[in-house]
């Protein structure tokens, strides 16, 4: 028998909350979008979020 592992991140885990829960659109309903923005803040916040519990 042979076993194959893969790790598994939480990162993915934890984006999907962030959807689920719904921090981007409740950060989108309070910074409105500019039209010089190229990325909204709600997805500065969550990239943020994922890069702070990806370091070890």
């Amino acid at each position: 028998m042979s076993v194959e592992i893969k790790n598994l991140y939480h990162l993915g885990l934890v984006a999907g909350i962030i959807d689920e829960i719904g921090i981007v659109d409740q950060i989108n309903e309070l910074i409105k979008e500019k039209k010089t923005e190229k990325v909204r803040a709600s997805k500065v916040v969550k990239a943020m979020i994922l890069n702070g519990m990806g370091l070890v």
